[in-house]
């Protein structure tokens, strides 16, 4: 029988009655650093200016500055801002270091790897990011910006002087979280997917995203043993070259085992089939020709009384988007203090923002839902983000924040937050679309938007945390979803206890 995400989705939802639990191995506990032995390293420049710009004037018209040189600098401040080390904390184990973009239990599953196609004094080739020193380690040499258009099937006449592209290492979340892992390794790879789309944004670079590619080949061109890590999104940054690129396709030669087995982050590593086989089952690409069904109406709503939030600028100032980047944390002391309503608009703004550079996390995939309970002037209820998606409809009023906490796997600190962002989709429909692989469209770009309400609620000083673990059928029937829907990603936003110190003055 073949494969379904569907099938996927249900045969990992939790439910409340049958939560065996597994002990950790702590022995083979997955190593959160890829390391590659004896190949050439370039170390990144550390000390660097930063965009000193406004997180919340990036949701707004694109930027561009195309006169900027494009160098190892420009590369280093781009990953800088998208994946780097922000914190740390001494552990039974050693030392252990947090990062700038959310992850489901801190397991860290997403790598990135960086092709360049010849921009200033960085080689031509193939290289892996390394997060833990901050620098690239080469992998191949060569031009293959032409590879990567027939991979991708891409009818752009020009060449890409960088390509990102994003994985996941399978083991590292299944660790904890075992078949359920696959909804991790899509949402956190989301979540770093946003931030790289950001720091383009900010450095005033056009680029484009996609989600469809031949998934063997690109697994090969990066080296990976593709039953251990697998890629799932693609970056390109769109600039003119200073010199001529070549884009003839070159032969894509397999690279060694040594390579391929830097994919294993763990002396002993149990099966992960059934993250595999939802994984291949999206191999096959179906681009669908059907653009315009309505998922919000797919998923049994049927609101009709529209909200206007108001777009105001909230009093003051806010952190500067580079400091909201590295001091986003998984904020969980929420207090009982309503949430102003210029934040909650501050909030709608960064999460309703669309750029061209946006394509492929297709907001077709989902529907957005609100549960509210102490935002400033709004009245508690469960509300969709409208058809528009310029402001919001209430399906019904009341308060589900508490009953979404105990559905949260009886997480009694939801209950204390103002908002419970829910990202939803019609499994059917999904399907339908396109196939299998519509399943990784809806769950990266639940997670681009959660990250997107992470890096918000860092510059408004609100407290944020996602969850991905609740029990798939309760929090279905509290909402009132229809039997082909589910929930993919809450989100819980809200005032917090203790406010992370800082200097909100802008220089």
């Amino acid at each position: 029988m073949k494969q379904t995400a569907g099938a996927y989705h249900e045969k990992t939802c939790y439910k409340r009655s049958q939560m065996g639990g597994h002990l950790l191995d702590w022995q083979n506990q997955p190593d959160v650093f890829k390391t590659y032995a004896g190949l050439k390293c370039i170390t990144l420049p550390r000390e660097m200016p930063l965009p000193r710009a406004d997180l919340f004037a990036l949701y707004g018209p694109e930027l561009r500055r195309e006169s900027d040189v494009f160098d190892l600098e420009t590369l280093s401040r781009m990953l800088s801002l998208t994946y780097t080390l922000t914190s740390r904390a001494d552990h039974s184990g050693g030392m252990f270091y947090f990062r700038s973009a959310a992850s489901a239990g801190a397991l860290y599953p997403t790598e990135i790897y960086v092709m360049s196609e010849g921009m200033k004094d960085l080689d031509p080739g193939l290289y892996h990011f390394s997060i833990a020193q901050h620098r690239l380690v080469k992998l191949r040499d060569g031009h293959f910006s032409g590879s990567v258009k027939d991979i991708i099937d891409d009818k752009f006449e020009g060449a890409f002087p960088l390509t990102f592209f994003l994985t996941a290492i399978f083991f590292r979340s299944a660790w904890k979280y075992r078949d359920r892992s696959y909804r991790y390794h899509l949402l956190d790879t989301g979540h770093v997917l946003e931030n790289l789309a950001l720091s383009l944004k900010a450095l005033g670079y056009a680029f484009d995203i996609t989600f469809d590619f031949d998934d063997p080949v690109v697994n090969g061109l990066l080296g990976l043993d593709d039953n251990l890590e697998v890629a799932l999104a693609v970056c390109r940054v769109k600039r003119v070259l200073e010199q001529d690129a070549r884009l003839d396709p070159l032969m894509i030669e397999g690279l060694s085992e040594t390579v391929k087995g830097a994919s294993r982050v763990s002396p002993v590593e149990f099966d992960t089939s059934a993250v595999r086989a939802v994984h291949i089952a999206g191999y096959e690409r179906v681009l669908s020709n059907k653009t315009d069904f309505n998922m919000r109406g797919a998923l049994g709503f049927s609101p009709e009384v529209g909200v206007s939030i108001p777009s105001k600028s909230i009093p003051g100032t806010t952190l500067w988007y580079p400091d909201a980047v590295f001091r986003r944390r998984s904020s969980r002391n929420f207090i009982a203090e309503a949430m102003p309503i210029s934040s909650f608009g501050r909030l709608l703004k960064v999460l309703f923002a669309t750029g061209s550079g946006e394509k492929a996390p297709c907001f077709q995939g989902i529907c957005i839902g609100f549960l509210t309970h102490g935002v400033e002037s709004l009245r508690d209820g469960f509300y969709l983000m409208d058809e528009n998606g310029k402001g919001l409809d209430l399906v019904r009023p009341g308060s589900f924040t508490v009953s979404m906490s105990q559905i949260c796997l009886d997480q009694g600190w939801m209950a204390q937050a103002s908002v419970h962002v829910v990202f939803m989709t019609n499994m059917k429909v999904l399907e339908r679309a396109w196939g299998p692989r519509g399943y990784r469209y809806a769950m990266m770009t639940a997670g681009c938007l959660g990250e997107r309400l992470y890096l918000a609620a860092s510059a408004l000083g609100l407290g944020c945390c996602g969850i991905g673990a609740f029990y798939d059928g309760e929090a279905r029937d509290l909402l009132g979803l229809n039997e082909a829907s589910r929930v993919l990603y809450v989100v819980s936003l809200g005032v917090v206890k203790a406010m992370l110190k800082r200097d909100m003055g802008k220089e």
